[in-house]
């Protein structure tokens, strides 16, 4: 398996603000997402394939996939910020409107014990549907792409909403990237 690179941001650190800082960006993309792309490259660079080993790779190979999902789901600050096109009908086919999908993602995301996200996917027949992942060990769900991804995982508000994770999300859909979600749906 080929090394992991590091994938730039398409926007600035602070082009998310006031949904989310610049801080809570550089220590999200420059420092945990890093450390996920590093900690792959160091386990496939291990010879022995031990169980430990592979537990390692796919925590850090997963983590950093997922994130480069999260980022890339991303853009400046819209507001009424809604998807439109194909994105928004397969949203309405699968769920009946935007708003009764938003409620069931945000709820995903709010109701994950501990770390982990909430997950738009899709399936092989195109079916959209909403998931959570602890940590993010389980990304291969077969059969399933994750298409929209919300990181909640404390180090992805803390220092901008405290404990009050419910905000986040609520405030998320503000800069929610729909030209990216519907190009991976």
């Amino acid at each position: 398996m080929k090394a992991l690179n590091i994938v730039p941001l398409s926007y600035s650190l602070e082009a998310l603000e006031p949904v989310i800082s610049r801080k809570i960006m550089e220590l999200h993309h420059d420092k945990h997402y890093v450390a996920y792309v590093n900690g792959a490259n160091a386990a496939l660079e291990k010879p022995e394939k031990n169980r430990e080993v592979m537990r390692d790779f796919s925590f850090n190979y997963n983590g950093a996939k997922i994130h480069e999902i999260f980022f890339a789901n991303m853009r400046e600050v819209r507001e009424n910020n809604l998807p439109s096109g194909k994105i928004l009908e397969a949203i309405n086919l699968n769920f009946g409107s935007f708003e009764n999908f938003q409620k069931e993602f945000s709820l995903a995301a709010t109701s994950v014990e501990g770390s982990g996200w909430a997950v738009l996917w899709k399936d092989t027949e195109n079916n959209l549907t909403v998931g959570q992942l602890e940590k993010h060990n389980l990304l291969g769900l077969n059969g399933m792409t994750p298409i929209l991804v919300l990181d909640v995982w404390e180090h992805a508000y803390y220092l901008d909403y405290l404990n009050n994770r419910a905000e986040y999300v609520k405030q998320w859909w503000q800069v929610v990237n729909w030209d990216d979600v519907e190009q991976r749906s």
